[in-house]
């Protein structure tokens, strides 16, 4: 298993424009990390970018689970860059 970090923004107003979405992002991420892919992930202050660190097979996985996340699916997330991650300590 190789780590990723994620690197993203939000949308203009993502506060108010993710209310619907939330709940559901947020039990999905529960899941994630659950299951072991998802190690952290979470929004800067003031919600302008978001950030995270991702364990799987590949960085196409890592785009999948993205993409499955109902934030880019509803363009909460405007942009998210994966990068392969070398965790040196």
């Amino acid at each position: 298993m190789a780590r990723f970090v994620l690197w993203g923004t939000y949308c203009a107003d993502a506060l108010e424009k993710r209310t619907p979405f939330r709940e559901e992002h947020l039990a999905r991420l529960q899941s994630l990390k659950d299951d072991g892919p998802l190690i952290t992930l979470g929004p800067t202050e003031g919600s302008t970018h978001v950030f995270g660190i991702f364990e799987a097979e590949s960085i196409d996985v890592v785009r999948q689970l993205v993409e499955a996340d109902v934030y880019w699916r509803e363009k909460i997330w405007t942009a998210v860059e994966v990068y392969p991650w070398i965790q040196a300590f």
